[in-house]
Formats: structure tokens, C-alpha cells, sequence
């Protein structure tokens, strides 16, 4: 059983902190006021939130440096406070695991390159607060040979920074403002918030092993009732960016599942008109939405209801054009939808999705991510 109601997933990033000396001058007398940063000063912070998350990215990387996309300029490189390097040590240590995990399930990244853009920085008195814009592409290795090229994902963090008289600025905490599954390179999840089941009976499928390998059950793509080529197309389409013939749900919760519902309409899944809130009718009509449009429960109830979709028995099953459903803190709700755009020969579905946006991230690195979630395979 669970709850009626759609929720995002809640999911933040681990706090760091990092101080960077002799950038600029703190002033004392600074206005009481939020006033935008100079462009010297934004420039110190891009550097800044580059280099923790560049050291991240490397943590993951098979040998080879990772490209920053921010110059090193300034009067002194960024840095790990002596008070919380404990921290950003466990962070990088948690990622090495990761990339451990990950080989051995044949996955391996020869390469990356992370750019980071300011967005916003703003400083009031001795405070500062940055908006920042993380995009990483990493390479996969041809271990088995038909691996995708890269995975991709963006994702947007806010810093929160202290001056320090002397001219140094501590980076107290840097998070994620996303609320999908965290980014390939963030080190720890905190678990989704628990949510009071409601009593009613729905449709709720049945969880997938995840064990490795299964028994492939493959699909014809193209030429039935679904383009399941086309529905991949479109993911891999508007992964990165917003079909402006849609309204925009970043940041509101339900985006994930907005944008495979996009993805299945373009591949041919028909609209059941009726009320928003019945979770058998599925519709957008350009103002206004079913439930089942942007919740990942109501999208599932609705899928299972009508029959548009049977459960697999192993996520390892999982073709293009498939879902994939997780509940990372298994209380009984679904928090997040994937979409399948690629396939390897060897069996490793790759999955496109939105709310921190991604490109062909593999469903290995998915459970490496989160081996305790839960999850609901789809063939659609």
C-alpha cells in the first residue's frame, strides 16, 4: 500500500567545506544588504566549486586526469579546510568504493570533463551565496565493446561561503538542489522522507531482482503499437533541456515522470481522458495534467491498470523504451522514473532521465548508487 499522492524524491548531496586564501579582501563594512558578486570575485567561486567537484569526478575516473572547464587562475588554489578534510576525504574514499563496485560489473571510465558555470553569487556582509551549474561527461571504457560513448548529466548545487578577515572565503556547504537520484559523482544519499501510508489499495506491481545476469527478453522496436525507437530519440532529445511544446516542472517535483510520459507519447501511447485525479486516465492538454502525467505512483497505477505495461521480473530485462521505477528508502513509495535509450550486446541497460538531468547512465552505476532501493521494471 502507499499513498495517493505523488512526492519527488528527496535527495541532497554531502556537505563539504572548502576555504580558498587570498582571493579578495573581506570587508567588515561590507552593505547589510545581498549584492551581486564582482566578476573577480565569481570567477574565485566557479574555480572554487570546479575544483571540489573535478576532485570528485577523478575519484571515478580509470587513471587519467580530469579536464576542468574552469581556468586556474587567482592568487591561490582552492583547498580542503584542515576542520572538515576528514569529511571530504570520506567523500572521496565513498566514490573510490563506488568506482570499485562499478568494475565489477564491467564498468570503467577512461576519461571526463567537468565544466561548472556561476549562475548566480550573491554576498551580504561577510556571507555569500552561489548558484551554480555542474555538466560532466564521462567516457565509458570499451570493456565489452558496445558500451555507449559517454553518460552525461547536469545538475545545480547552491554554496554557501563565510568571509574571513585576512581576505579568505570558507566554503562552509555545497548541495545539491535536485530532487532525482544523486549525480554519478556525488558521494552519499540521504534517504527520500518517509511517507504515512495512506490505507487504500492500489496497483502496486511487483519489485525486480537486480541480481546479474538474466535472461534477456528483447522487443521489437519499431513496426507494433509503440515506436520504442522514438520514445528513446525523444529522451536523448530533450535529456539536457525542455520541449517548450510542455510546461516545465523542474523544481516542483514530478519531472521525472513528466518527461517519460513525454517520451511514451512520442512514441505512441495513447491519452485516456477523465478526471486529474483518477489514476486509471493518463492526459496533458497543455494547461492542465492527469496525476499519472507527473507522479511516479499514479503513473505506475495507471500503467498497470490499463495494461499498458507488465512488470519484469529482473531490471537486467529491461529494453529500450522500458521504465525503470526506484524507491531508494523502500517505505512503500515509488520516488523516481527512468527511461531505457540503449542497450549493450552484453545485456547492460543504459537510462536517460530528468531531475538531474541524464544522459545513457547505466543501470550498474543506478544500483551501485543505491543497492538497498527497491525497484519496478516495465516493459512497455
Amino acid at each position: 500500500m502507499i499513498p495517493k499522492r505523488f512526492r519527488p524524491a528527496a535527495i541532497a548531496a554531502l556537505t563539504v567545506a572548502v576555504a580558498s586564501g587570498g582571493f579578495f579582501a573581506y570587508s567588515a563594512n561590507a552593505v547589510s544588504g545581498p549584492a551581486e558578486a564582482d566578476k573577480a570575485t565569481t570567477e574565485a567561486f566557479g574555480r572554487l566549486a570546479d575544483d571540489v567537484l573535478s576532485q570528485r569526478t577523478q575519484a571515478l575516473v580509470d587513471g587519467q586526469t580530469v579536464r576542468h572547464g574552469h581556468g586556474q587562475g587567482g592568487k591561490k588554489k582552492a583547498r580542503v579546510s584542515d576542520g572538515l578534510k576528514k569529511e571530504q576525504d570520506a567523500a572521496i574514499q565513498s566514490l573510490r568504493e563506488r568506482k570499485t563496485r562499478l568494475a565489477q560489473l564491467g564498468e570503467v571510465y577512461s576519461g571526463a570533463d567537468t565544466k561548472v558555470t556561476v549562475d548566480r553569487a550573491t554576498v551580504t556582509g561577510g556571507k555569500a551565496t552561489v548558484q551554480v551549474t555542474e555538466q560532466t561527461t564521462l567516457t565509458y571504457k570499451k570493456v565489452n565493446g558496445d558500451e555507449p560513448s559517454t553518460t552525461d548529466f547536469k545538475t545545480r548545487y547552491e554554496l554557501t561561503l563565510t568571509g574571513k578577515k585576512g581576505g579568505d572565503w570558507e566554503l562552509q556547504t555545497i548541495k545539491s538542489q535536485e530532487n532525482g537520484p544523486v549525480a554519478v559523482n556525488e558521494p552519499v544519499a540521504v534517504k527520500a522522507a518517509v511517507v504515512t501510508d495512506d490505507g487504500n489499495q492500489y496497483p502496486d506491481g511487483t519489485p525486480a531482482s537486480t541480481k546479474y545476469p538474466a535472461t534477456a527478453k528483447p522487443k521489437t522496436l519499431t513496426g507494433g503499437a509503440y515506436n520504442y525507437t522514438a520514445m528513446a530519440q525523444y529522451a536523448e532529445k530533450y535529456w539536457s533541456n525542455y520541449n517548450p511544446a510542455y510546461r516545465k516542472f523542474s523544481g516542483n517535483g514530478g519531472d521525472c515522470t513528466n518527461f517519460i510520459s513525454q517520451a511514451l507519447n512520442a512514441g505512441g501511447w495513447k491519452p485516456v481522458p477523465g478526471t486529474s485525479t483518477d489514476y486509471r486516465n493518463w492526459w496533458y492538454d497543455g494547461s492542465r495534467q492527469s496525476d499519472s502525467w507527473v507522479g511516479a505512483n499514479e503513473w505506475a497505477w495507471f500503467t498497470l491498470s490499463n495494461q499498458r505495461a507488465a512488470n519484469l521480473a529482473n531490471v537486467y530485462q529491461l529494453d529500450v523504451g522500458d521504465i525503470l521505477q526506484a524507491d531508494f528508502n523502500r517505505d512503500g513509495s515509488k520516488d523516481h522514473s527512468m527511461m531505457v535509450t540503449y542497450r549493450s550486446k552484453a545485456g547492460m541497460p543504459y537510462l536517460t532521465y530528468h531531475s538531474t538531468n541524464t544522459y545513457r547512465k547505466s543501470l550498474a552505476s543506478i544500483l551501485a548508487s543505491y543497492p538497498n532501493a527497491t525497484y519496478f521494471a516495465y516493459r512497455t
